[in-house]
C-alpha cells in the first residue's frame, strides 16, 4: 500500500501517473477512433485522466489510517466505476433494422466502445494507484483484443464464407448431374 501513496509536493510522481494515464487514454481512443466510434481520443483521454485523479486523491489525503485510505479508495474507485458505467450506457445505441429482419429486432451499437471507455477508467485508476506496469500490460492487452480480434473475426467470416460457398457450388453441381441424368 505504501508505493501507492503519493505525497500532494511530490511534482515528479504526481506528473508521471497522470501523464502515463492521459497517454494510455490517448492510445485507445486513437484505435476508437481510427475505425470511426462515436468516442474517439480526447473522449478516452479524458476519461483515463479523470479515473486516475479521483483515485489518486484519497492516496494523497492525509488518513487516520492505512485503513481509512484503503477503505476511502475502495469506495472511489467503486464511484467510477458506476460513473463510467452511464457514459458507456450513453454511447450504446439501439436501433431497429427495417431492412433484412423480418422480425424488426433491435440492433445494439456502441457496447464495444462502451466496454472500452470501461475498460480505460480501470486503466487510469489503476495507473493513479501508482501500479503503472499494470496499467502498460492492460493497455497492450486492450489494444490486442481491439486490434487483434477484429482481424481474426474478419478471418473466420472470410473462411466460412469461402467454405459456404464451394460447398454450395458443390452442390450445385450435384444437382446439375442429378438432373443431367434425369434425361436419360
Amino acid at each position: 500500500m505504501t508505493h501507492m501513496l503519493i505525497n500532494s509536493t511530490d511534482w515528479m510522481h504526481l506528473t508521471f501517473r497522470l501523464a502515463l494515464a492521459l497517454l494510455v487514454g490517448c492510445i485507445i481512443g486513437l484505435n476508437r477512433q481510427k475505425g470511426g466510434r462515436p468516442a474517439g481520443m480526447r473522449t478516452f483521454m479524458l476519461v483515463s485522466l479523470g479515473a486516475a485523479l479521483f483515485v489518486m486523491i484519497p492516496l494523497q489525503a492525509e488518513g487516520d489510517s492505512a485503513f481509512a485510505t484503503t477503505n476511502a479508495l475502495s469506495r472511489t474507485i467503486q464511484g467510477v466505476t458506476t460513473g463510467v458505467g452511464f457514459i458507456g450506457a450513453g454511447l450504446i445505441l439501439q436501433q431497429n433494422s427495417h431492412s433484412q429482419d423480418p422480425l424488426n429486432a433491435p440492433k445494439v451499437k456502441g457496447l464495444t466502445t462502451a466496454a472500452s471507455i470501461w475498460t480505460a477508467a480501470a486503466l487510469g485508476a489503476a495507473i493513479g494507484c501508482g501500479l503503472w506496469e499494470m496499467g502498460l500490460i492492460g493497455a497492450l492487452l486492450t489494444l490486442t483484443t481491439l486490434s487483434g480480434m477484429k482481424r481474426l473475426t474478419r478471418s473466420v467470416k472470410n473462411w466460412f464464407r469461402q467454405f459456404n460457398s464451394d460447398e454450395q457450388r458443390k452442390a450445385h453441381r450435384f444437382v446439375s448431374m442429378e438432373l443431367d441424368d434425369d434425361d436419360d
